[in-house]
């Protein structure tokens, strides 16, 4: 094989092993995260341990953020009504982002009877991001409106990310300024965003930098051995 061709080999193969690398990198990593709420009712204080999971999909510009409760939370001493329950709920922001999500959704389809766990449909809200990276999102603050009464509940035990996204913002801004997140429910509620902590990133996206790293430098190591030939084969044929 001449050098021209063999240079043309190594630069095609050392480009294909970095696209293959940043392909592998995970875009989202999502689990199961017990949340211990306490919860501050109009009859006083009740504890609950739900097991929380947070979803998420491309949806325009955003994303499309839902949370699901495994097992009910907080009680009423009365039957509340269908349709008398209100439910809403906060998820914090971390990583490459900050703030607070507002996720909504519909009002109880059926009766609760008393003194029952109140199981809490789906709550979604749509994300969209000012800066590209690893994106974390955690169970924040529930909030149940029935009756005229508001409920109001706590993570207590500090949970983990639920859901963590690798995200791209409109544009490809990759630094500077806050979140501007907006969400709205299926039952037509709205919500937004506002600065807060930034939470730690986790392992996940820890190793889709390190794929992404691991690319950058077969394609430099690729550069460089053509760059290598090229000059061997100048000096071969001199």
């Amino acid at each position: 094989m001449s050098y021209p061709k063999r240079t043309a080999a190594l630069a095609s193969a050392a480009a294909l092993a970095g696209a293959a690398a940043l392909a592998a990198a995970p875009a989202a990593h999502a689990e199961v995260t017990d949340v211990d709420y306490r919860c501050r009712t109009p009859i006083g204080v009740k504890s609950a341990v739900s097991p929380i999971d947070i979803k998420g999909v491309p949806s325009g510009t955003g994303y499309k953020i839902t949370m699901s409760w495994r097992k009910g939370v907080s009680s009423s001493p009365i039957e509340l009504g269908k349709g008398a329950m209100n439910p809403s709920a906060t998820i914090r922001l971390g990583g490459a982002d900050s703030g607070t999500l507002t996720v909504t959704g519909p009002a109880n389809p059926a009766a609760i009877p008393a003194d029952t766990p109140i199981r809490i449909s789906d709550l979604s809200g749509t994300y969209t991001p000012r800066k590209s990276g690893a994106v974390t999102f955690t169970a924040g603050t529930l909030t149940i409106k029935a009756l005229g009464t508001t409920t109001t509940c706590t993570p207590v035990n500090s949970p983990g990310p639920a859901l963590t996204l690798n995200v791209t913002a409109p544009g490809g801004s990759s630094a500077g300024g806050s979140a501007t997140t907006g969400g709205s429910g299926s039952a037509g509620g709205s919500g937004g965003a506002s600065g807060g902590g930034q939470l730690p990133q986790t392992g996940p996206q820890d190793s889709a930098v390190a794929l992404g790293t691991l690319g950058g430098t077969v394609l430099l190591a690729g550069a460089a051995g053509a760059l290598w030939l090229s000059r061997r084969g100048r000096t071969a044929r001199g």
